[in-house]
């Protein structure tokens, strides 16, 4: 007898045999039962979870010769259970519907359905891949679907049901059937194993159950051919190398490359894989697959049943998830799905996998655009001077030292512009005004004065510290920032009455005189409006100055306010003015080129 593989010698021939599909098989298993048997099936899911295999033991079971009416389970010993199973049985035929698709053979189908069955109860078909018959031998067997002689029943098993049409499947029963989960694999091929006298460890089952992806019939087609390769005794190194898997260890190296943002290592280990012969496109696919485990381990913990790795993988992956945030982690995802993407039509494939990875490296340095406009990348490390990014606590490179020699003042100047237009650290308004008198003045000064172009300089490239650049706060900027602070929060009748008063800048002192009597400011100015005062003096300023409101101000006039802002006059042009000195305005203008098209002015709306 010829050697059978072990997809066919374990196939299941009772429903209680079937793993993974228990939604499926009690149902049957409870019409037969009953006696409410349907005429037309659809099974639809997955490739290798038992869609064909379930339709032969219903067919079984309908057609069993040990009792006189159907049974929940087959006999699998009456000549009928055994014919079934053997492919022989003239009352079941089982059709390939990618085959047989056309009209004419649907309508010999159609033609012998009027013909009671040889010996059996029912006369059975099964259509295997039924989304390949056509529209027109799909339209020829729709009356005799809805409507076919009692001793006829159809199924049709398909992994694309959506492709069968909706009067088909509105006259049969859908079932769905689900991809059989990953320890259900595991403990299958366990059994199959101890029954072949095979030996293998958890690792090798597992690295089988992974590369059959929800497919019973898969792991064991992959095992089978484990067990030509390597005889009786399975490890997961030899299996590894027998499916092409890049080892994990291998996986988890580049990721931990990427932690220390070093990019010669990360192509280094790439190269290496790619000479040992590996695909492009099957490596960017394990690296999408363990960044997932590596996402999944993040959010869930290494001891979720939705991580579907051996125990030691787990240990691997969870200690390489500790070294990323889940927000790095679902960026790397999301650029690696990509490239894995872009590979499969690509030319040059070992180039676009390499700039995918060195992207998952470039990740880490950047910053959420929140950050970036509210400043928190302007934050200094206590005791070090030096201002950090969020994402990875390594110092960023706009603190870099200013020039320590003075050979061109084209050179320094260049340096400070260098260091201001950095993205992850943008100056805020004071501080790029300063920069911006720093290195005029560096550029406008003759050749003789080597030593006050290095001075200049210095101070340009320095004048990112909010210490520095709070001495060059003026009456004018302040008060900017506290009006658009008001506006944006909805306070803007205290706007418009702070904007018509007199501003002063006193050490750490703001003060306003405004035309109203005490018991009016102590009204307006109640404890939310001075937090946010506070809070947008210390987020313009970067220092915490004190906010004083007082009584006997002259009133100025809206012409005067407007002239004092240096753009125009009225109310339109001092809402420009105040726009254009916004710091996040700013921001987005330095950071992104933004301009802006329209100014609403709510005062007006008020």
């Amino acid at each position: 007898m010829s050697y059978q593989v072990l997809a066919r010698k374990y196939r299941p021939q009772k429903f209680s045999e079937v793993i993974g599909q228990d939604h499926v098989t009690r149902t049957l298993k409870n019409a037969l039962d009953q006696g409410r048997i349907a005429h037309g099936y659809i099974f639809s899911g997955h490739r290798g979870i038992g869609k064909t295999t379930i339709a032969r033991i219903l067919a079984m079971a309908l057609n069993c010769q040990s009792q006189d009416h159907p049974i929940p389970e087959p006999c699998g010993v009456c000549d009928s259970c055994r014919e079934i199973r053997a492919g022989n049985s003239v009352d079941v035929i089982e059709i390939d519907a990618a085959t047989n698709r056309g009209i004419d053979e649907i309508r010999e189908l159609r033609d012998a359905a009027r013909y009671r069955p040889a010996r059996d109860r029912y006369k059975i078909w099964i259509l295997d891949e039924a989304h390949q018959i056509t529209d027109a031998a799909f339209n020829a067997l729709l009356k005799t679907l809805e409507e076919p002689p009692g001793h006829v029943v159809f199924m049709m098993a398909t992994t694309q049901p959506e492709d069968i049409p909706q009067t088909i499947r509105s006259r049969c029963q859908h079932f769905s059937f689900h991809a059989v989960r990953f320890d259900e694999i595991v403990q299958q091929l366990r059994d199959i194993a101890k029954q072949e006298g095979i030996t293998a460890d958890d690792n090798a089952l597992s690295m089988l159950a992974e590369v059959g992806d929800g497919s019973m019939r898969d792991a064991l087609s992959i095992m089978d051919q484990a067990i030509a390769c390597c005889g009786t005794t399975l490890s997961a190194e030899t299996v590894r190398g027998l499916v092409g898997n890049v080892s994990s260890e291998a996986l988890a190296d580049v990721m931990r490359a990427v932690a220390a943002n070093s990019s010669q290592d990360v192509l280094r280990i790439v190269d290496r894989i790619l000479v040992e012969g590996q695909s492009a496109q099957h490596f960017a696919r394990q690296m999408v697959r363990f960044l997932r485990n590596l996402l999944v381990a993040k959010v869930a913990g290494s001891d979720s049943p939705v991580l579907q790795i051996s125990v030691d993988e787990r240990t691997r992956v969870s200690r390489v998830a500790e070294m990323f945030s889940e927000e790095d982690l679902a960026r790397f995802l999301q650029i690696m799905l990509r490239t894995h993407n872009d590979l499969s039509y690509k030319q040059e494939q070992r180039f676009h996998l390499e700039l995918g990875l060195l992207k998952l490296v470039h990740a880490q340095r950047l910053l959420p655009l929140e950050e970036l406009l509210s400043g928190e990348a302007l934050k200094p490390v206590a005791g070090s001077g030096k201002r950090t990014t969020p994402a990875t606590g390594a110092p960023s490179r706009a603190t870099s030292a200013p020039p320590r020699s003075a050979a061109s003042a084209s050179e320094a100047v260049a340096a400070s512009r260098s260091t201001a237009s950095s993205p992850v650290a943008k100056p805020s308004p004071f501080e790029a005004d300063r920069s911006r008198k720093s290195e005029a003045k560096a550029e406008s000064a003759p050749e003789g004065h080597a030593g006050s172009t290095v001075t200049a300089t210095a101070v340009a490239v320095e004048a990112d510290s909010p210490v520095q650049a709070a001495t060059e706060i003026t009456p004018d900027a302040v008060r900017e920032a506290v009006l658009a602070a008001l506006e944006n929060s909805g306070q803007q009748m205290l706007a418009h009455n702070l904007e018509q008063g007199e501003w002063m800048v006193r050490g750490m002192d703001v003060l306003v005189k405004v035309a109203m009597s005490q018991a009016l400011i102590d009204l307006a100015l109640g404890e939310a409006p001075k937090r946010l005062i506070h809070s947008a003096l210390l987020e313009a300023t970067g220092k915490p100055l004190r906010f004083k409101l007082e009584s006997g101000g002259a009133q100025v006039k809206p012409a005067q306010s407007a002239a004092r802002t240096g753009n125009g006059s009225g109310n339109g042009a001092s809402a420009r003015s105040r726009a254009l000195a916004d710091p996040v305005v700013k921001r987005m203008q330095e950071t992104f080129g933004a301009e802006i098209r329209t100014i609403i002015d709510l005062k007006e709306r008020s």
